[in-house]
């Protein structure tokens, strides 16, 4: 993939994420057993979950517009993503009530994260 083919991918990227991103709260009444830990006991928890995700979508779709000067922002998304689904695989491991999340959120967050790894030139990575 040229790197003019990779920019591209990497705008429509973060513009379908960050729609996504606003989607948690729809997944999370369609699909309960992938997306809301607790059994719902925890809406409160839920609800600021989709806040904080919400804003991180307005800013990934602010980013397409030029990644270039949103770098920190789309590696924030890629670690914290990768940190995100860490711990909830581990928790997962400790609460078998939540295993839906295996086929739910954590791959969803590792999906983000390799994507945008990927697409995103690696030595702006690392700084």
């Amino acid at each position: 993939m040229t790197d003019e083919m990779r920019f591209k991918t990497l705008k429509v990227a973060l513009v379908l994420f960050g729609v996504i991103c606003f989607l948690i709260y729809p997944l999370g009444i369609v699909w309960p057993s992938g997306w809301i830990w607790h059994g719902g006991q925890g809406e409160h928890y839920f609800q600021m979950i989709c806040g904080i995700y919400a804003v991180l979508g307005w800013f990934l779709i602010k980013a397409a517009v030029d990644p270039n000067t949103h770098k920190s922002l789309i590696s924030f998304t890629i670690y914290s993503s990768v940190v995100h689904a860490g711990i909830m695989a581990s928790q997962v491991v400790t609460d078998h009530m939540e295993i839906g999340h295996l086929i739910g959120d954590i791959p969803a967050l590792l999906i983000v994260a390799i994507v945008l790894w990927l697409l995103f030139p690696k030595d702006e990575i690392t700084r």
